[in-house]
């Protein structure tokens, strides 16, 4: 990342910077746990560490602008060795903010992947420019600097006043419906309800959504429009619609896995303790246990 200006001149990295370079890393960490999710629909808590591991620094400042090569930060503890890898959704989510700035410079829309209610976080990147400065944005690789400065900021603006559309699944309860109009709402949550319209080919499936509510959901995908918080508002078009039951005892995706248990179990505990253990311990297992070896 390299700041460019009068005020960034001799490799000075004015202050104001600070918040642009926090910004970044709410950004891009957001990322990361949007398209981990979008990876795992079917698990609901992000892996152990994976925000510890989604975390930029800054170690060095370079001749020239105020050039801020931003880093993974790596704790320094024993215990990370048993962490899991840098997670690849790091580097894919600095790809994709990369062509998100890329895109709104060039006049297209905003990659689908991108989570919809981090356009107004992104959009308000950069928000301490003055006239004449920039953020240049490179990648690691051949490809040419994006450059953030007031004129992107504009337009990264109209795409947060106007609603975003973008094809989803969205399962939920149908408590009304408007027969003569042919609308009904999706009740995703308590607080969240979807709009979506249905022809006479449909009416059955909506009605019988209603009637049965408290043993069915229903299933629509098609297009939808976003609100500038990410959060689906109406179907604009559908391409399917189905009823499914609902689960007696569903399964709960809050649940973490064992291998998120067993590691926040370690790192409850002290190094010190682990360094306690036998060195042994495996192979006379037995005797620790039960006071006697084979």
């Amino acid at each position: 990342m390299r700041f460019c200006g009068e005020r960034f001149r001799d490799h000075a990295l004015d202050l104001s910077a600070i918040t642009e370079l926090r910004q970044f890393q709410e950004i891009v960490a957001e990322t990361a746990k949007a398209l981990w999710r979008s990876a795992h629909p079917d698990r609901e808590r992000l892996p152990a560490h994976f925000e510890e591991r989604t975390r930029l620094c800054l170690r060095r400042i370079e001749d020239g602008s105020a050039t801020a090569p931003l880093e993974v930060y790596i704790e320094p503890d024993e215990q990370c060795e048993f962490w899991d890898s840098e997670p690849i959704e790091l580097n894919e989510a600095i790809a994709l903010t990369y062509r998100v700035l890329e895109s709104v410079g060039a006049g297209r829309e905003i990659p689908e992947e991108f989570p919809r209610r981090l356009i107004p976080t992104i959009a308000d990147w950069g928000r301490t420019l003055r006239e004449g400065d920039e953020i240049e944005l490179q990648t690691t690789g051949d490809v040419l600097p994006v450059r953030v400065n007031q004129a992107l900021r504009k337009r990264l603006t109209s795409y947060v006043e106007r609603p975003q559309s973008t094809v989803v699944e969205l399962t939920g309860e149908c408590v009304e419906a408007d027969i003569r109009h042919g609308r009904f709402q999706i009740w995703i949550d308590p607080q969240t309800s979807v709009q979506a319209t249905f022809d006479a080919t449909q009416e059955d499936l909506v009605t019988s959504a209603l009637k049965e509510h408290h043993s069915v959901r229903i299933r629509v995908r098609g297009a939808a429009d976003f609100s500038p918080d990410g959060k689906a508002s109406r179907f604009t078009n559908i391409e399917s619609m189905e009823l499914v039951a609902v689960e007696d005892e569903p399964f709960d995706l809050a649940s973490p896995g064992i291998e998120e248990e067993l590691s926040a179990i370690w790192a409850d505990v002290p190094a010190t303790e682990w360094a306690r253990l036998p060195v042994d311990l495996t192979d006379n297992l037995d005797e620790y246990l039960y006071g006697a070896a084979e």
